[in-house]
Order: C-alpha cells, then structure tokens, then sequence
C-alpha cells in the first residue's frame, strides 16, 4: 500500500508526546460529494483562506524538503492539516491514529495513521479506515477547522479513500517524483495516479521531465521545480558559523553530500572517489532508507554520518569543500530534480554532479556534469585544487533568484484560479 520510509518505532516515539490525542478507527465511512447549487457560492468566496489538508508519503518529521518547504509557508495564511500514513505494525490490532500540533508551525496539525501488519494488503479496508479516522477527526476534535478544504496530494495511492470525500473546493496534486519507479511502491500506483490526475483541478510537478510527462493527461499542470532558503544556507558563507566537531578532524578536501540515501545514489562511484586519494575525504548525510547495510561501501575515508537536523545543514557545508552528487543513473533518478542543487548553490561551493537529467537541464552552467565515474573524479580534484569561482557566484545568483516565498505565490495564484473555475462550474 505504501512506501513510506517511517516505520513503526519512530510514531511510537511520537505517540509519547503529551501533546498528541488518539483518535479510534470505528467510524463509519461517509461519502460527502460536493453538491450543487444556485447561485453564488459562498463556500469559494475567499479563495486564499480554505484550509489544506494534505495525503502525504512523506512524514513530516523525516527529511526536510519539498512539502514541508511549501506547507510551512502556505501555513503562514491558512491552517493546514497533514496526513501521513505510516510503515504498518505487526503489534497492531486495529488500525490506529494520532493528532498532534507542530509547534514551529501553529497553524499545522499532524495526523498520523497506521495499520496493522496483517490488513495492510487489504487496499479496499485501508482506504475505508483512512477516509472514517480523517471524517471522525473533522467531526471531533478539528470540528469547524477544515471545512470546504483545498485537498493537496502527494500520494495518489490516498487519491480512492479522500478525493471527491471530503467537500473539498479543489484538488492540488503536487508530482515531486515519478514515485511508481521507486523500490518498493505498490503496483496499483500507476493506476491510482491516473485517478488522481482526473480528478485534480490544478497538478504542478517538481521536475522538468515530470512536467512533460504529466502535461500529457492534464490540461492544467505547471513546472515548478525546487525552491532555496538562500538566508539558510547561506550560513555556510559566513565566518561566524561554527563547523561541526565531527568534521574538524577529517581530512581536506572534503567531498560532501547531504540527502537521502537509497536506491538512488551510486555506491560503486562513491567508493571510487575514496579510492582515488586517501587524503581526501568523502562525508555523506542522510538517512539511509531500503538499501541493505552491507552493501553499503566501508573505507577508511568514506564517512556515513547518518541524518542531521536541517539547521546543522549550513554548518556541516561550510566544512565540505565540494559538494557532491553522486545520484545512479536508473529508474530512480530519470524523473528527479534535487532541491540540494539550489541549497548547494547558496553555500558558495562547486558542485559535481552525475549526468542526472533534470539536472544538465536546468543547473548545467553551475553544476560540473561527469558523463563517467573517471570524469566525476576529475572534476571533484579540478575545483578541490582550483574552484571555480564564476561558477560558484552563478549559482548564488540562482540561488537568491529561486527562493520558495516566489514560488509558493506563483501557487497560490494558480490554485486561485482553480478554486474559481470550480466554484463556476458549480453555479
């Protein structure tokens, strides 16, 4: 059903927040389709008020990126409700949920779901426990918050159990990856998204490729790719930001990557560009997701630091000397634009990237594209010895021209028109 990459402990951990309430999975499943009426529609009066609630495979608490980047800002003018379905739990009997605040965030509410190990392949059961827990919270506790929605997914295996359920005024699916070419996803997932894209009033897409793709079966789909928090990031360029005490003893130059780690990274290339001088140093962030340890390479000089906070970013980059990107050229990367690229840019570093492409595409006059793993290793010891000093103020300069205040307006004003068109239609 799922591919979410929390599994059971981490909402365990979660659920011993005295700030969480635990919602019971017996309601009923209540079909609540958008009605139509006469005259105006007082429902779609302020298009930039209607609450979002999202369907999301990421959780939030994982790694920042795309969704929490948009929903943090978008959440400074509505109140958003995210949903996140987890691994499910072999210790579970019945299907179990968890609403707890964001307190960076006031204006978001988390509600987290999780089914028992021994009905997860029950996708019909799923979608009726998703749908009744969400209903029952709207009905309870969140009574009177969420009312005549913008349902936002980022999951279309959600798209059975939500769309058309909740008297929402429109539907956003927000495409960041081409996720049925993942390791793991569930093989309804291409025809559930072919749901999805019916039923969406508005779709964006994160990469340039997925545009081309999605564009095909919606009349209505933009491309906006990743944004950049340049204040954030920047940090790395200022000389009162301290570098971490696990990246003062390692040895210079520094060849650092920061993101997920999984099917997508070349694990054969980041051993090679170890290999090739052990004085240099190669440090990779992130957590590491369906990949099995042991195949994972061990050098002396290949550092896995495992993840880090999102504010420890700037400071472990001030210490890299070159940033990386190391991505497999596969079914993983074909569709993927990374958001590290405009975040490297702000810190002020080279970057060195696989022939990834999105990323010849849109980043090609400030990233350094290797078409080999001899070229990648080239090109890390050209900027390490000699950086690329053009080459670094293009990228700031793209840096600070893409940030996601510019894009989340550009949004907002798309799904306007959206929430306007479908009030029209209701009339």
């Amino acid at each position: 059903m799922s591919y979410a990459p929390i599994d059971a402990s981490s909402l365990n951990r979660a659920s011993n927040s005295r700030d969480s309430s635990l919602l019971s999975s017996n309601s009923s499943s209540i079909k609540s389709p958008r009605q139509k009426i006469n005259g105006h529609n007082r429902r779609y009066a302020n298009t930039h008020q209607h609450p979002i609630i999202v369907h999301s495979h990421l959780c939030w608490d994982w790694v920042w990126q795309r969704p929490q980047q948009f929903l943090s800002r978008l959440s400074q003018r509505r109140k958003i409700l995210f949903i996140e379905l987890h691994r499910p739990d072999p210790q579970l009997i019945n299907f179990s949920a968890r609403l707890r605040p964001v307190e960076a965030y006031p204006n978001i509410t988390i509600l987290q779901m999780q089914a028992p190990a021994w009905r997860w392949h029950d996708g019909e059961w799923i979608d009726g426990q998703r749908r009744g827990v969400l209903q029952q919270a709207l009905a309870g506790p969140l009574k009177g918050h969420f009312e005549q929605p913008i349902q936002w997914f980022y999951d279309p295996m959600a798209v059975t159990a939500f769309a058309g359920q909740m008297e929402e005024v429109c539907t956003v699916y927000d495409c960041m990856d081409e996720l049925s070419k993942f390791r793991g996803a569930p093989p309804a997932i291409v025809e559930r998204e072919g749901r999805l894209l019916q039923k969406a009033d508005v779709v964006f897409t994160g990469g340039r490729k997925l545009f081309e793709s999605k564009s095909r079966f919606h009349g209505n789909c933009h491309f906006y790719g990743c944004g950049v928090d340049v204040d954030h990031f920047g940090k790395a360029r200022l000389e009162e930001t301290p570098i971490p005490e696990d990246m003062k003893s390692l040895r210079k130059p520094i060849f650092g990557f920061f993101g997920v780690v999984d099917e997508r990274m070349d694990y054969e290339l980041a051993a090679k560009l170890a290999d090739a001088n052990p004085n240099w140093s190669v440090v990779i962030i992130g957590p590491t997701i369906k990949v099995d340890e042991a195949t994972i390479p061990k050098r002396p000089n290949l550092h896995w630091l495992g993840g880090r906070d999102y504010a420890q970013l700037p400071a472990y980059c001030k210490a890299f000397d070159v940033c990386i990107m190391p991505f497999a050229l596969n079914e993983a990367t074909e569709y993927i634009n990374p958001t590290k690229a405009l975040e490297y840019m702000a810190t002020g570093r080279n970057i060195v990237s696989t022939a990834v492409p999105d990323v010849v595409r849109n980043f090609g006059s400030v990233v350094k594209i290797a078409n080999s793993h001899d070229e990648f290793i080239d090109l890390c010891r050209d900027v390490a010895q000699k950086p690329d000093t053009e080459a670094i103020q293009r990228g700031v300069e793209m840096a600070r021209a893409n940030t996601w205040e510019s894009i989340v307006q550009k949004l907002e004003n798309h799904i306007a028109d959206a929430v306007t068109k479908s009030a029209a239609s209701l009339v």
